[in-house]
């Protein structure tokens, strides 16, 4: 299992989890694919919209893939991107600026919004469950892990149980 953040305006992310799927990097393939079936993703918005210029600065969603297919979708015409099923927990948006000096994929702490230029980070399980447990609690979230691998196991293997201490 991988952990992964994802960056969009806020506007754009509320789309993808009203829709259940997720876009990365203007909508092209690969870092889809680079996700594996039952990863987590997190949402950061650095931009209310897209284009505009009011920030955001905040964790917006999370979820889990669920979908095995990258697939594309005609948004409009001549626009394709390609999408991602992802299964999303209602949670509540995180302000990132208290967060950084705790998050390891943030190197450095002075131009901490330079990595996400990217679009799409591999995290550390530890760096998740720290934004995690900010947008869901920590009851919650270990609830919902847990239902969520459950449901991804076949039946006939026994439940997994998990420990985040």
């Amino acid at each position: 299992m991988r952990y992964w953040i994802g960056v969009a305006s806020k506007e754009h992310v509320a789309r993808g989890v009203e829709g259940g799927f997720c876009q990365l990097c203007h909508g092209k393939a690969q870092p889809l694919k680079r996700m594996g079936l039952g990863d987590w993703i997190i949402y950061y918005s650095p931009k209310e919209t897209f284009g505009g210029n009011e920030a955001c600065q905040q964790f917006t969603a999370i979820g889990r893939v669920i979908g095995e297919a990258v697939y594309p979708f005609e948004m409009a015409p001549g626009f394709i991107p390609f999408r991602r099923d992802i299964e999303f927990l209602p949670a509540q948006a995180v302000n990132i600026r208290p967060l950084i000096n705790q998050l390891n994929f943030i190197q450095n702490k002075n131009l901490w919004g330079y990595g996400f230029r990217f679009g799409h980070i591999e995290i550390l399980r530890e760096d998740f469950e720290l934004i995690a447990q900010q947008m869901l609690g920590w009851q919650e979230f270990l609830q919902s892990t847990q239902a969520m691998i459950s449901s991804l196991q076949p039946l006939s293997q026994p439940s997994l149980q998990l420990s985040f201490i």
